[in-house]
Parts: C-alpha cells; sequence; structure tokens
C-alpha cells in the first residue's frame, strides 16, 4: 500500500473515531436518555457525504455545494483512464513478445503455438537458448553439458552438488538418479526449446518488449493505489467538513489552497 493511501486510510480512522466520540458526549450530556429521532438523523446526516465521497470521490463535496468537489471527480476519471491505457498498451507488449518468442526462437522447434507461465519468457530473456533435454537419443537421459544454455546451467547446479562435479558418479548410484531427476523436473522439454542465436536483433527487441511490458502493468497496479487514496482522501475532506457544518450549526467548508511545493493554505468558511 502506499504512503498516501496508508496516511488517508489513518485520516479516516480518526475522524471516525472523533465523530463517535463526540456523539457519545453528547448522548452524556442528555441525562442519560436515549437519543430521540432528531439526533438519530443528524447523525446520519453526518456520514451521508463521507460515504457518497468513499464511493465516488467528489460527490459529497458537490452535495455541499462545494466546488473542488470537481477536482476529486476530475482526478477519479484520469486515474481510471490512465489505469486502463497502461494495461492496454501492456498487453499489447506482452502479445509482442510472445509473437517474437514463438515466430523467432522457438519456431524451428515447436509447430504449433503452445503459450505458458510468464518465468518461462524470463528465462528466455536470460539465456541465449535453452539447449537440449537429451543429446543422445539412446537409452535414458544425457542431460545438456553447455553452461551457457539454460538447460545446462540446470545439470550444472545439480552437478555441484557431487563430490567432484566434474567427474559423474555410476548411473546406477542413488547420487546420479537423484541428479537426472532434478534435471527432469526443471529442464526444458522439446516443446519448449529456443535459440535467439542467429537473431541477435530479435533478441534485443524482446528484451525490451518484455521489459515494457512488466513496467505497464507495474504502473497500471500503481494506479489502483493512487484510486484508492483519491476515495479515501475524498471521503475525510467531507467527512471533516460534515463535522465542521454540525459543530458551528450552520454550512461550513474545508478549503485547501496550494501556494508552491512546501506553501499551503487551510481555511474554515462558515456562513453568517
Amino acid at each position: 500500500m502506499s504512503r498516501a493511501t496508508r496516511v488517508a486510510v489513518a485520516l479516516l480512522a480518526t475522524a471516525a473515531g472523533s465523530a463517535a466520540g463526540q456523539a457519545g458526549a453528547a448522548g452524556a450530556a442528555g441525562a442519560g436518555l436515549a437519543p430521540d429521532s432528531a439526533q438519530l438523523a443528524a447523525r446520519a446526516r453526518l456520514w451521508i457525504r463521507p460515504v457518497a465521497s468513499l464511493a465516488v470521490p467528489g460527490t459529497g463535496q458537490l452535495l455541499a455545494h462545494e466546488d473542488r468537489g470537481a477536482l476529486y471527480l476530475v482526478t477519479e476519471l484520469y486515474l481510471v483512464t490512465r489505469y486502463f491505457q497502461l494495461r492496454h498498451d501492456a498487453q499489447v507488449q506482452a502479445d509482442r513478445f510472445r509473437e517474437l518468442a514463438f515466430e523467432v526462437a522457438r519456431r524451428p522447434f515447436a509447430p504449433s503455438r503452445r503459450d505458458t507461465i510468464f518465468e518461462y519468457f524470463e528465462t528466455m530473456e536470460r539465456f541465449v537458448a535453452s539447449g537440449q533435454f537429451d543429446y543422445d537419443p539412446g537409452h535414458g537421459i544425457s542431460p545438456e553439458t553447455d553452461p551457457a544454455t539454460y538447460n545446462g546451467s540446470v545439470w550444472l547446479a545439480r552437478r555441484t552438488n557431487w563430490s567432484d562435479p566434474d567427474t559423474p558418479p555410476p548411473p546406477t548410484s542413488l547420487e546420479y538418479i537423484r541428479a537426472i531427476d532434478f534435471y527432469i523436473a526443471r529442464a526444458v522439454g522439446p516443446g519448449f526449446q529456443w535459440s535467439w542465436r542467429d537473431a541477435p536483433l530479435a533478441r534485443d527487441e524482446f528484451r525490451a518488449t518484455i521489459r515494457n511490458s512488466d513496467d505497464g502493468f507495474r504502473r497500471a497496479q500503481n494506479q489502483l493505489g493512487l484510486l484508492l487514496a483519491n476515495h479515501l482522501v475524498s471521503a475525510v475532506d467531507a467527512l471533516a467538513s460534515s463535522r465542521l457544518s454540525g459543530v458551528a450549526r450552520r454550512p461550513a467548508q474545508l478549503e485547501t489552497v496550494i501556494l508552491g511545493p512546501h506553501h499551503g493554505r487551510v481555511a474554515l468558511r462558515v456562513a453568517l
């Protein structure tokens, strides 16, 4: 959760607790009598504008004829539009890097297109080739040994657990069998092999599009935090204005003026 969102939540909780305490004090001042319908209606009206602003930012302010409600509403529309635009752009980039992966790097190994998890494409970004799954078609599995490939790095990682990484134990030993099981569980199989060796420019474009897609989805997620903050700040603003009006017994509004990056002014206007 962003810092602005956490601050807004804290303000809303503080304002709500203060309003509840004020209502309790008013009840105690009434000589222990149960609140009448007028008091209950007044308490209900106190929350109409905050709840409206929490649902749709700015509506609580507009109900009180406060012009700044339009600012919250415009901010909401901008953030919603920005969220969907970022999602759309990120998806375009995602479609592009998947197309590059299949049409360039995977086409020689897979006649039909099969999609998979995002981590697979991240692995394609890091390694120039997957390497062979089984380079010897004979009996058993013969793992890839080139550590520059993904499958070769998987086999190398397991070999480092041997007493001598350069000398494999007997194929019938438990140590070797466990290494083969480790390799089979993590190596890329025949249906998902790839190679960028003959297409360096396509690999550069693939890297750029996968980063752009990832950044786009992350930025879209950040917009959701800003949307939540806008709802909460608008609700806190409406609650503060409602409470001030109730205390003053006449229409009141809280005005905030931004004078610069480090200066501002908060003013309370009460109708006479």
